[in-house]
């Protein structure tokens, strides 16, 4: 058996339940299309859901969502708790400032994952990212801003997956070079025009810059804006340098709850 090919069958089903996931009440031809699969194919898989208790239909209008039972998915997993609190004052204070909805997205798999998001504060936001959305790895500026700052060696392999099991980009090619990669940290921050894989395509562009823990990324963080508003190169001269503190402000404080956890543990220990 060949190792480290995935089953298409779990990864459609996952990418399935996750498009029901981020939706209300979503129908099969939403689903179909967000996830870009065959119809019947999208079909058969919210029925398996259904059967298993994730998915439920409301029977008038043939629309689908998750149930209560997806909540036992993740009974095994802990929020990394520090980072959000230690991000929250940052990223309200940067909505403050800018009235634009801030991100913080951590890695994931093929995705960057949104742990906490200031949508709900803002007014120029399209909809709320709530914790969980997922954006893939190559087609966000956090997913840039996060390969940009790791091993050449973990970015590699990653790329190797995201090749093995999606379409060929130029980015990745961009990436394997490593001509993205420095340009980003040069610059540090990292930045997509006209984001495609949101609720909706093409109506925002963002502006991301990493938060470093002793070199290494734990975190995006993600200022969100319309791109009819605002150029990107004028937003990166508005928002690009507030970012970065921000950045530097969490990774001090969880730097801190680092060393102060530490002597807690030796002492649980001794």
């Amino acid at each position: 058996m060949q190792r480290n090919v995935p089953i298409r069958s779990v990864s459609r089903s996952i990418a399935v339940l996750q498009s029901i996931n981020r939706g209300e009440w979503s129908t099969v031809m939403e689903i179909s299309r967000a996830v870009d699969l065959p119809y019947p194919t999208t079909f058969r898989i919210i029925q398996t859901l259904m059967h298993e208790g994730l998915v439920v239909c409301e029977s008038d209008r043939k629309r689908y969502r998750v149930t209560a039972l997806v909540q036992s998915l993740a009974l095994g997993y802990s929020d990394r708790g520090k980072l959000i609190e230690a991000a929250r004052p940052c990223m309200v204070g940067l909505t403050q400032k800018h009235a634009w909805p801030v991100s913080l997205t951590t890695h994931v798999g093929r995705s960057m994952v949104v742990r906490d998001s200031t949508h709900t504060l803002s007014s120029l936001t399209f909809c709320n990212y709530a914790p969980g959305f997922t954006l893939p790895l190559l087609e966000c500026a956090s997913g840039h801003a996060f390969l940009a700052h790791i091993g050449a060696e973990e970015r590699l392999s990653l790329l190797a997956g995201l090749e093995a099991h999606d379409r060929r980009t130029p980015l990745l090619d961009m990436f394997k070079s490593e001509r993205l990669v420095q340009n980003i940290r040069d610059n540090g921050y990292a930045t997509s025009e006209r984001n495609p894989h949101t609720q909706f395509p093409g109506k925002t562009s963002s502006i991301a810059v990493p938060v470093l823990v002793n070199g290494e990324v734990v975190a995006a963080l993600t200022l969100v804006f319309f791109a009819s508003a605002i150029a990107m190169a004028e937003a990166v001269r508005r928002y690009a340098d507030d970012l970065k503190a921000a950045a530097i402000e969490i990774a001090e404080q969880l730097t801190c709850a680092q060393a102060q956890a530490q002597p807690q543990a030796e002492e649980a220990l001794a």
